[in-house]
C-alpha cells in the first residue's frame, strides 16, 4: 500500500507560520481534525518515480489549502513498484482510505479528493470496484467514503501520447481507445455517474495544438472533451490557460507552450488553487474562475465518441471500419487494435449516423446523438440494445434503482411488437421477451421496440446484471442498487409537473380543479421506497421516507407498497397548515438520503 510521503500541519505562533514535517511512514495515517474533511491528493503517471515528491506535482498546494483549514495527505502511486494496473492502484487507494485516522484515534469516515491526470482514473477505478480481469468485472464499495472530488487534467477518455510513456500496463490503459477506458465509462447503466459525488474538473488549454491538431483544444496531453466530466455532471468543467504539466518531454515535443502546470499550485494567487479551495469549502467563487467548458469556443460545438461492436448476443467483435456521417461529410474513426473505434472532435448533434463494419462482416448502423463538450461511449449491435434503465416514474441522480422498484428499460430492438400484461400479476415473459436480473426472470408489465417496464426483484443488492432476451438475441448491462431510490409518478408521465396523487378522503385525483386543502390527507404514488415488511397485510417500507410540501414537512401516516399495484409505492401524508397555497406547490420525497424528482400539488 502506498505510503504517506508528505503531510504538513501548521501552527500559528505570533505572526509566523511554523512548518512541521512528519517522516515518511506506512500504515494508518493520522490527520488533525478540522472544519472540513481531509483532502487526499493523488499524482498522475510518472515516467521516472525516482525522487518523486508531493511538491514535484502539486507545488505548495498543501500550504495553500491549510490556510483555509483544509488538512491534506498524499497518495503517491509511485509507492507501488513496477507501475501496476490502474485497477490494482484503485484497490490500493481503497486500502489507503481505510487506514486514515484522526490524531485522536478515530477513523476518518469521509475525505475530499484532488487528483491530477492518471490519479483521477485511479479514483474512478476505486469507485467502480474495477477488477483487473477479462471480461471486465466490478465490485464497487458500498460506501466510498468520498464527499467531493476535483479532477485536474484527468484524461477521462485517454490520450494519444502514451507511445512516449512506455509499454507498461498503465500506459496501455491510458491510451485513447483502450478497453479499460471503455469499460470504466460504461460500468454502471452504460455510463459512469461517478457514484453521484459532488465533482468538478479543471482542464487546461495551454497546449500548442499539436496533440489534437486543433488550436486551443488540448493541454499538451489531453483534449478538452477527453478531460471533461460532462458525461456525468453538466456545468462542472472549468477551463484554465495551463498545460498538463511542466514535464520537459511535453516542451521538447513542442506540445506545450510553456504555460504553467495545472497542478503545481505555488501560492494563494493560483487560480487553480482558488477554484479548489472554493469548491471544497462550499463557496460559489469557483463558478466565476476560469471558463465554463460549455462556453469555450473550441469545445462547445464538438463531442468525442468511443464505439464498441457486439454480435446479437452481446459478444464483443473486432471492428474493421467505423464511420460517422455528419452534416459536413463522413468521418472515419480511428482504431485501437480493432476493439474500440474513436474520435475526439466530431460535430455535436442529434441524429448522426454511425456505420460499423465488424470483422465477422456484419454491417451495423445506428442513429446516435453526441452531446457537446464531452466524450460519449456507444455500443452498436444487432438485436436488443439497452441504452439506459431508470426508475419508471422519473429520472433520478445518481443512477441507481431500489429493490422492488418499477423500472423502465430504454433502448432499441427490445421487442418486435407492443404488448401490455393483461393482469396485475405480471408474467416473466411477454411475447418473446424475457428480462433477467442476475440470470433470473423478472415480472414484465410492458414491452415495445424502445421500452420495457419491469419490476426489479426485492432480493437484489449491489451491482446487478440486467439482461434483455428476445428472439433476435440478448444484451446485458450493469445496474447498481441502492436501498431506496424514490421517484414520484406525475400525471403526464414525464416525471415533472402535477403529481399522481389522490385526495385521501374523496379519492379524487388531485388537480387544479380538484385541489387539496390544509389538513387534507393525500396519497402520493411513487416507486423506489425499497425493501418492505409485512404488517397486517400491508407492506410497509423498511426505510421511513420524509415528504416535503412547499418546503414544509408533510406528516406521513403510511409508506409502503400500494395495494394490488406491483412495483408501485404509496405515501399517505397530511398537508401542513402553514404551506402556501398555489396550483403548483413543490413536493419532494426523501428516503435514505436520496431526494426524488420534483413534482407539484394543487393546494388552496
Amino acid at each position: 500500500m502506498p505510503c504517506l510521503q508528505r503531510f504538513r500541519a501548521f501552527a500559528r505562533i505570533t505572526a509566523r507560520t511554523v512548518l512541521f514535517m512528519v517522516p515518511v511512514f506506512c500504515g494508518a495515517q493520522s490527520i488533525p481534525k478540522g472544519p472540513h474533511p481531509p483532502v487526499v491528493f493523488l499524482n498522475g503517471y510518472q515516467l521516472n518515480c525516482s525522487g518523486n515528491t508531493f511538491a514535484a506535482t502539486f507545488g505548495n498546494a498543501d500550504v495553500v489549502l491549510q490556510a483555509s483549514q483544509l488538512n491534506s495527505v498524499f497518495f503517491n502511486n509511485c509507492s507501488m513498484p513496477d507501475k501496476p494496473s490502474l485497477e490494482a492502484l484503485g484497490i490500493a487507494f481503497g486500502q489507503f482510505l481505510a487506514g486514515l485516522t484522526y490524531t485522536d484515534g478515530t477513523p476518518v469516515q469521509q475525505v475530499d479528493v484532488v487528483a491530477h491526470s492518471m490519479g483521477g482514473l485511479i479514483v474512478r477505478s476505486y469507485l467502480a470496484g474495477k477488477q483487473d480481469a477479462t471480461p471486465a468485472t466490478f465490485s464497487p464499495p458500498a460506501a466510498p467514503g468520498i464527499r467531493k472530488i476535483i479532477f485536474l487534467a484527468t484524461p477521462q477518455f485517454g490520450t494519444a501520447l502514451t507511445s512516449f510513456f512506455g509499454v507498461d500496463k498503465q500506459s496501455q490503459e491510458l491510451t485513447i481507445g483502450s478497453q479499460f477506458l471503455f469499460d470504466i465509462n460504461t460500468w454502471n447503466d452504460n455510463t459512469d455517474d461517478l457514484r453521484g459525488l459532488d465533482a468538478l474538473a479543471i482542464i487546461g488549454n495551454g497546449g500548442t495544438g499539436l496533440e489534437s491538431f486543433r488550436p486551443g483544444f488540448d493541454d499538451g496531453l489531453a483534449t478538452l472533451t477527453s478531460a471533461s466530466i460532462g458525461f456525468a455532471r453538466a456545468g462542472r468543467t472549468r477551463v484554465v490557460p495551463f498545460c498538463h504539466s511542466n514535464d520537459s518531454l511535453l516542451t521538447a515535443l513542442f506540445l506545450c507552450s510553456g504555460s504553467p502546470s495545472i497542478a503545481k499550485i505555488m501560492d494563494s494567487g493560483s487560480v487553480v488553487g482558488q477554484i479548489i479551495v472554493s469548491f471544497l469549502t462550499g463557496t460559489t467563487q469557483w463558478q466565476n474562475l476560469g471558463q465554463a467548458l460549455e462556453a469555450n469556443a473550441a469545445a462547445s460545438g464538438v463531442g468525442g465518441i468511443y464505439v464498441q461492436a457486439q454480435d446479437s448476443n452481446g459478444v464483443q467483435q473486432t471492428i474493421s471500419k467505423a464511420t460517422v456521417t455528419t452534416p459536413s461529410g463522413n468521418v472515419d474513426l480511428a482504431m485501437n487494435s480493432g476493439r474500440i473505434a474513436y474520435s475526439e472532435a466530431l460535430p455535436a448533434a442529434t441524429g448522426l449516423t454511425l456505420q460499423v463494419v465488424a470483422a465477422n462482416s456484419a454491417q451495423l448502423t445506428a442513429s446516435i446523438s453526441l452531446p457537446a463538450a464531452t466524450d460519449s461511449p456507444q455500443n452498436v449491435k444487432p438485436g436488443p440494445l439497452i441504452q439506459r434503465a431508470l426508475p419508471a416514474a422519473g429520472n433520478t441522480f445518481p443512477l441507481n434503482v431500489a429493490p422492488g422498484e418499477f423500472v423502465a428499460i430504454y433502448g432499441s430492438n427490445l421487442s418486435a411488437s407492443v404488448l401490455l400484461a393483461n393482469s396485475q400479476i405480471y408474467p416473466t415473459q411477454l411475447g418473446d421477451v424475457q428480462v433477467l436480473v442476475n440470470g433470473a426472470a423478472v415480472p414484465i408489465e410492458y414491452v415495445s421496440p424502445g421500452q420495457i417496464n419491469i419490476v426489479y426483484p426485492s432480493s437484489s443488492s449491489g451491482l446487478t446484471q440486467l439482461t434483455v432476451v428476445n428472439g433476435n438475441g440478448r444484451h446485458t448491462t450493469n445496474l447498481l442498487m441502492a436501498p431506496a431510490v424514490p421517484s414520484v409518478f406525475s400525471l403526464d408521465g414525464t416525471g415533472s409537473g402535477p403529481a399522481a396523487a389522490r385526495n385521501g378522503l374523496t379519492a379524487a385525483v388531485v388537480t387544479s380543479s380538484a385541489p387539496l386543502h390544509h389538513g387534507d390527507y393525500v396519497a402520493l404514488y411513487l416507486t423506489g421506497l425499497g425493501a418492505t415488511v409485512n404488517r397486517d397485510g400491508l407492506f410497509y417500507a423498511q426505510i421511513s421516507p420524509a415528504v416535503s410540501v412547499g418546503g414544509q414537512p408533510c406528516s406521513v401516516t403510511y409508506a409502503g407498497r400500494a395495494p394490488t399495484l406491483a412495483g408501485v409505492d404509496q405515501i399517505n401524508c397530511q398537508i401542513p397548515d402553514g404551506v402556501a397555497a398555489g396550483n403548483a406547490v413543490p413536493v419532494i420525497v426523501t428516503s435514505n438520503g436520496r431526494d426524488s424528482n420534483l413534482v407539484t400539488l394543487a393546494i388552496q
